[in-house]
């Protein structure tokens, strides 16, 4: 009894199925396209956040290479500046056991005793003197976008 109730129902509103069917597949396509564009907007936004942050980390990039040119140079000057310091070292250090050879030659001949300080060892051995270090080179040709 049901089976032939619902044959009678679908046969009797055939006519008026059809026009239920276009109003879901309308509606079915008007969300489908709210939806994909929606999702072309999403994407949109997407893109131009990553252009933002191209753009921004472009600018830290240069930024950044700005800073290390800058602080090769100023290593670059503190180096030339301690190779001087380091050859005067080298020079008075020199001055200095030359004036001391010349008291103990003096004290020895003369028999006068003199007070001849001695040599500190770090300005003997100025390779030892703390903070003394291997050149660190930087490279400041780094890719740039």
């Amino acid at each position: 009894m049901s089976s032939s109730f619902s044959v009678r129902r679908t046969s009797s509103s055939e006519g008026d199925s059809q026009p239920m069917i276009d109003v879901r597949k309308r509606k079915r396509m008007l969300s489908n396209r709210e939806s994909a564009r929606r999702s072309r907007m999403r994407k949109q936004q997407h893109l131009d956040d990553l252009i933002n942050q191209e753009a921004q980390l472009k600018s830290q990039n240069s930024q950044i290479a700005v800073q290390i040119n800058l602080v090769t140079e100023q290593y670059n000057k503190v180096e030339s500046e301690n190779a001087v310091l380091r050859a005067q070292l080298r020079e008075l250090t020199e001055r200095l056991q030359s004036v001391n050879s010349v008291l103990h030659f003096i004290e020895e001949f003369s028999g006068m005793a003199m007070d001849i300080p001695k040599i500190p060892d770090p300005l003997l051995k100025p390779w030892k003197l703390p903070g003394v270090a291997q050149p660190v080179i930087a490279n400041s040709n780094i890719d740039r976008f």
